[in-house]
């Protein structure tokens, strides 16, 4: 069954600027006269939880200790959570979550109890909107920490509760589609790019004359090569060098760019330009002793930890004559003259 939705006749300012205008016969409610946080209880027969880019998921319950489990507090089906430590520094980490599982979750976390009779699958919706918003102006400190006290007396939209039931059934179809047809292109894009890296693999390993003859390299993953080819070691055709030894903290807005192994795994692998990529600088002062640790255009700079084996042996490759230093966590590759 499809669901529609229509337009409104008359609508008002809601008086709430991220809200903007809203139907007229909508409310407008602070968020305390909805919810209200929830009394801690605890129960260490449940797995633990956490919250995870707006959805509660498991835990390691083996890698947490019993005492620190005994003062987890019970997160039941159905309950909204909040995370309030925006412990990724950024503005777009989901910190809010309708829970579908029952676990126990840090005592630092917010449960909410609803006071007033409410759809959920609609305020799931409309808590995202406010996370993703509103909510990451919240908060004090370095991390924005939040309480029940920040988030208490902000404005929520409530409409009659026939149009939250309306509304979610229509979100929750378009998404799910939506979300399906981001599969398909997914998987598209995976083959793709199984299909570039064969290409890519073959071309430097063998060369582009189908017709050549190979010979075995000796090395597993390179495989037969022309037989005119030779090979070398890693160390032989490059120098190697060390990025800074610094910190997030180290970085500024202006000095001498700086390139760092995050930006290798996130952002510019493969290749970085600083005239169309942005980058972090440090101060000029590193130049007085650091000028082992500045890149030249044709460099290599790998980055030399990673969180997993996929992300081991990233790099990015300078296309530029602008000077730039290799940053932090990183090995310079210099091509042997």
């Amino acid at each position: 069954m499809k669901t529609k939705l229509h337009e409104y006749d008359n609508y008002k300012n809601s008086g709430v600027e991220w809200l903007g205008e809203i139907p007229e016969h909508w409310e407008v409610k602070k968020f305390k006269h909805f919810f209200s946080e929830k009394k801690k209880t605890t129960n260490v027969a449940l797995n633990c939880g956490s919250i995870s880019f707006g959805k509660v998921v498991y835990k390691d319950d083996e890698k947490i200790p019993e005492s620190t489990k005994r003062s987890y507090q019970v997160l039941s089906k159905g309950e909204f959570l909040i995370n309030p430590l925006n412990l990724n520094y950024d503005l777009i980490s989901l910190r809010i979550a309708l829970s579908d599982k029952d676990v126990v979750v840090s005592s630092g976390y917010i449960i909410l109890n609803n006071n007033l009779k409410l759809n959920k699958e609609y305020f799931k919706w409309l808590l995202h909107v406010f996370d993703v918003v509103y909510m990451k102006t919240l908060g004090s400190g370095v991390r924005q920490t939040l309480s029940f006290t920040h988030i208490g007396n902000c404005e929520l939209v409530f409409p009659p509760l026939e149009e939250q039931t309306t509304i979610a059934n229509f979100l929750d179809e378009k998404t799910t589609k939506i979300d399906q047809a981001i599969a398909i292109k997914q998987k598209q894009i995976e083959l793709l790019k199984e299909r570039r890296q064969i290409l890519i693999h073959k071309a430097v390993t063998r060369g582009l004359n189908d017709n050549v003859k190979l010979k075995d390299s000796g090395v597993e993953w390179i495989g037969e090569i022309p037989e005119h080819w030779e090979i070398k070691r890693f160390r032989n055709t490059f120098k190697l060098g060390k990025g800074l030894t610094i910190t997030k903290e180290n970085l500024t807005d202006e000095g001498i760019l700086c390139v760092n192994y995050g930006e290798i795994h996130s952002k510019f692998g493969f290749e970085v330009n600083p005239e169309i990529h942005k980058l972090k600088c440090v101060h000029p002062d590193y130049l007085i002793n650091n000028s082992s640790s500045l890149i030249n255009e044709g460099d290599f700079v790998f980055a030399d930890t990673s969180e997993d084996l996929q992300g081991s042996g990233n790099f990015t490759y300078l296309n530029s004559k602008e000077q730039v230093f290799a940053g932090y966590h990183t090995v310079i590759a210099r091509p042997s003259d």
